[in-house]
């Protein structure tokens, strides 16, 4: 896709934290031009997730979760920015992925078929210097996209516990400058 749009999808429960702040320096790195909607998951009031495929009346959407739909299918490029918290996603980040479950189910629906092609990114901050700590959270996000049949762009990793600690990381803004530039591989179970 030439033209693309990222959807950047901030999932901590603290603003301006440090997986926002690196997802911001990847972000600056995009080319002049290329849309950006930034969406705090914290500020959404979006209920727990509740399934409902196999109930009679199924569920009606609510403006929040129509909204979010709506901007997750108009970007090419979804970037999951979750802080790593007890070895995976936050529980933001994962309840904005249980409700693709019922974007999938919804009737006449076709999220499955326009989530193919697209690109999924993660960035995550952790308070642990070993990257293998986060193993949990990029094969989740992996496995997110090899079952939509997206492209993964893998995750950019970053080191910080205290506000605004990531930026002391050097390996992660070096990282964050061509993040983004980096070409995505179709995501396939292994």
């Amino acid at each position: 896709m030439t033209d693309r749009s990222f959807l950047f999808v901030l999932g901590s429960s603290r603003s301006d934290g440090n997986t926002e702040i690196l997802a911001r320096a990847a972000a600056a790195q995009l080319p002049a031009g290329i849309p950006q909607r930034w969406v705090d998951l914290a500020d959404q009031v979006l209920p727990d997730f509740q399934d409902g495929r196999h109930e009679a009346e199924g569920w009606a959407p609510g403006e929040i979760e129509t909204e979010l739909r709506r901007a997750t299918l108009e970007a090419t490029d979804i970037v999951i920015a979750s802080p790593l918290y007890w070895y995976s996603l936050s529980a933001h980040t994962k309840r904005y992925l249980d409700y693709w479950s019922g974007w999938l189910t919804c009737p006449d629906s076709d999220f499955k078929e326009r989530m193919a092609g697209r690109t999924l990114w993660g960035v995550t901050a952790m308070a642990d210097h070993d990257e293998a700590r986060a193993e949990g959270l990029v094969t989740g996000l992996h496995h997110t996209a090899a079952y939509m049949r997206m492209r993964f762009g893998g995750v950019l990793l970053g080191n910080g516990s205290r506000p605004g600690q990531v930026r002391d990381d050097e390996r992660a803004t070096i990282r964050a400058k061509t993040f983004f530039a980096q070409e995505a591989p179709l995501a396939r179970f292994s």
